[in-house]
């Protein structure tokens, strides 16, 4: 037991979970420590640009294997399946109705990148090397939760409460697009490319995840405060133990599929993370009526927070025993 407390605590001593925990305190003691909007931007884009142009470029070296193919198939299996079994436990653990339990639950099958930026950095950070093609395992397992949240809507509750999201509404998300694109860019360019733009995505990377990181705390920490009111005790539970169970989901078959340490670790991540900017978004236009309050403080408020500071330290220890 004292080896497995020693392995999570050296996993969570690092930067930058640790600016993420300043964000969150910052907030609890209402300091008005803040970032420009326009910097947070800005350190979004950078971040999607450097994780994609990064895993491009890991990719060109490794080729189009058959494990490329087997990897993003299971995680467009587990985006799909996640949001079924979190919409059955939010029936049996919360009182929230049919529409906003399939809008929750279509938060939990799809990916937060900020996560899963965390954890490349923290894999980094550790030493531990994964496959370039999970950027694109992660840009795949975006869109299919979206489905199944709508189809369960549709399905268990009223037909007419629930619309269409149009497929390029998705597909073009701006998040999606950059980190696309930079993936393919860091794939073709190869070699030449990053030599050229290292000093740009490689050098600096930390750093600006370090201040992105404590303006996601800031975020997050508000937002919580600002909506605890909706956060039944059912809720609060779901928020921390969905993630486990896909986090757990996701290190079976990505044992099945001989994934390695660090891109186990990744899987698990994914699937463990909940979304809180491209299915928003989507859920604004699909089911206008569900409580945006809800599934966002759950997913921004209460997961985001979970993952980063205790999640992360939990997945790579059991990715670590199970690889």
């Amino acid at each position: 037991m004292t080896t497995v407390l020693e392995s999570l605590i050296s996993n969570l001593m690092v930067p930058t979970i640790l600016f993420f925990v300043l964000g969150l305190i910052a907030a609890a003691v209402r300091s008005d420590l803040s970032i420009p909007e326009g910097a947070a931007k800005f350190m979004s884009l950078y971040l999607l640009l450097a994780i994609g142009f990064k895993g491009g470029h890991s990719l060109s070296k490794h080729g189009l294997q058959p494990d490329l193919f087997l990897a993003i198939g299971v995680g467009l299996l587990l985006s799909f399946l996640i949001p079924f079994i979190a919409f059955a436990l939010l029936k049996t653990m919360t009182q929230l109705d049919t529409l906003n339990a399939a809008a929750v639950a279509g938060h939990y099958g799809s990916i937060s990148i900020v996560t899963f930026v965390a954890a490349s950095s923290l894999l980094e950070l550790s030493g531990i090397t994964f496959d370039g093609y999970m950027v694109a395992v992660a840009a795949a397992m975006e869109v299919p939760a979206i489905l199944s949240a709508l189809w369960i809507a549709h399905k268990y509750g009223k037909a007419d409460e629930t619309a269409s999201v149009p497929m390029r509404e998705l597909l073009v998300n701006g998040s999606i697009v950059l980190l696309v694109g930079a993936f393919f860019i860091g794939a073709v360019t190869r070699e030449n490319g990053m030599e050229m733009i290292a000093p740009f995505v490689v050098t600096p990377f930390t750093g600006i995840l370090c201040l992105f990181l404590l303006d996601m705390g800031l975020n997050a920490g508000r937002s919580l405060m600002r909506n605890k009111h909706m956060l039944s005790g059912g809720l609060f539970a779901f928020g921390v133990v969905m993630p486990m169970i896909g986090a757990l989901l996701a290190c079976v078959l990505g044992m099945m599929i001989d994934l390695g340490t660090g891109s186990l670790f990744l899987l698990m991540v994914l699937s463990a993370s909940a979304s809180y900017i491209a299915v928003p978004a989507a859920m604004r236009i699909a089911l206008p009526q569900a409580e945006a309050g809800i599934y966002l403080t759950l997913s921004l408020g209460v997961t985001f927070p979970f993952n980063i500071t205790v999640g992360l330290p939990l997945y790579l220890w059991l990715a670590t025993l199970a690889a």
